[in-house]
């Protein structure tokens, strides 16, 4: 893939939500650069191209409701005005972050097992390190209003498992994920990413502010990960989806 498909990439992940089927559709069948000048209203989709977009629909249970490009437009035309890949890949860089794609050797090649519902990229701060296997990857997530008891479990299970060389997956928030995070970093065993945490917003901010520095921490010895781009806030939709992938689950349509 060339610059010009990261920054389509980059483009379209302000331009969609995550998982939106729609767009995610009309990228596989069209590519990224050609998905964001249809998705704009740059380039015109054709007959056969709205009947390969419901095909991909239909082969992936997504197709219910679908009334064509032209309503997908509609849904996407007020965040045009907002796009500016070149801007974001721009934060990204000053941070000493990075947008991965799926040709990049850094994207983990088990999200390809997703199908349609596959990200565009990952927005990425952290460690350049290959993320570990799913078989490796162990995702913890419950109450931010967590008792005491929970906490120690958790912090009990992520330690034991970091220093067995399993990455602890969880979503940065307070209460069980917070556990879960400082016990994968006390317990990190050499050589390997003991924690990820998937945002529900942009990397730029880490985000619940009260756990700013546990999330500094986390892209100091591991990263912190979204599909959406710097600036982006987390919403309810986002937390759904947020906590979907962790466990690889299908995410309902916003």
């Amino acid at each position: 893939m060339t610059e010009n498909e990261r920054t389509a990439r980059a483009a379209l992940s302000r331009l969609f939500e995550p998982q939106d089927a729609a767009g995610l559709a009309l990228v596989r069948a069209a590519g990224a650069e050609d998905a964001l000048r249809i998705a704009t209203g740059e380039l015109a989709a054709g007959a056969k191209l709205e009947r390969e977009i419901f095909e991909l629909l239909e082969e992936n249970s997504t197709g219910t409701g679908w009334t064509g490009l032209g309503t997908a437009r509609q849904r996407w035309a007020p965040r045009i005005p907002d796009l500016a890949p070149a801007r974001d890949l721009a934060t990204m860089q000053r941070l000493g972050g990075r947008l991965i794609i799926p040709t990049d050797d850094l994207w983990p090649g088990q999200l390809a097992d997703l199908g349609l519902q596959e990200p565009l990229c990952l927005w990425w701060r952290g460690i350049e390190q290959e993320l570990p296997p799913a078989a490796k990857s162990i995702a913890l997530v419950g109450s931010r209003d967590s008792t005491s008891y929970g906490g120690s479990v958790t912090g009990d299970l992520a330690y034991s498992l970091a220093q067995r060389g399993f990455t602890i997956v969880s979503g940065g928030a307070y209460g069980i994920d917070a556990h879960a995070h400082r016990a994968a970093l006390a317990g990190a065993a050499s050589g390997g990413i003991p924690t990820i945490a998937v945002m529900a917003g942009g990397v730029d901010r880490f985000y619940p502010s009260g756990n700013e520095d546990l999330l500094r921490a986390v892209a100091n010895q591991g990263a912190v990960l979204a599909e959406v781009p710097p600036g982006s806030a987390p919403t309810r939709y986002r937390f759904l989806h947020q906590n979907c992938q962790l466990y690889a689950l299908p995410v309902p349509p916003p």
